[in-house]
């Protein structure tokens, strides 16, 4: 099947197969490997992703499924060598260890603070309680969210 869709910022069109997952054709097919699999059941988040501007598990979704849609993976957060708000703010505040619910952690937050730029801590809480994390006990991922809202505003 030939899909085409928005994917960073850029036009992608491709041939894709029926059955192929989101996070498959990201990662194998397109090169795009900072969408980590983690359950591969969407219970982890690790390979969240923003469709239209919702966050989403794309372990779930089928990668025709995005055909005429825009996609953002943790590649399209940095601008011009820039890193995003986020990330800075996930590196200035410790809120990265072993990284590999990182991307999706970015994600979900992303998500979040494009629809609200000033998010209560419960807010923030509620928008990564699909990202499960071993390594940093989420404090200071929520601070580091708190402060790139802050930067965002």
């Amino acid at each position: 099947m030939k899909i085409s869709f928005i994917l960073n910022g850029k036009s992608v069109s491709a041939e894709v197969k029926d059955d192929r997952r989101l996070l498959d054709f990201l990662r194998e097919d397109l090169g795009l490997t900072g969408t980590k699999e983690g359950c591969g059941e969407g219970e982890c988040g690790a390979c969240t992703v923003i469709i239209d501007g919702e966050a989403v598990n794309s372990c779930l979704v089928l990668a025709p499924e995005v055909d005429g849609h825009e996609v953002t993976t943790v590649e399209g957060l940095e601008k011009e060598g820039e890193l995003h708000p986020l990330q800075k703010a996930f590196i200035d505040n410790g809120a990265v260890q072993c990284g590999f619910c990182t991307p999706g952690m970015l994600m979900s937050a992303k998500a979040l603070l494009d629809k609200n730029s000033d998010p209560s801590d419960e807010e923030i809480k509620e928008a990564i309680e699909g990202n499960l994390c071993r390594c940093t006990g989420y404090y200071k991922i929520i601070e580091a969210i708190r402060e790139a809202a802050k930067k965002c505003r």
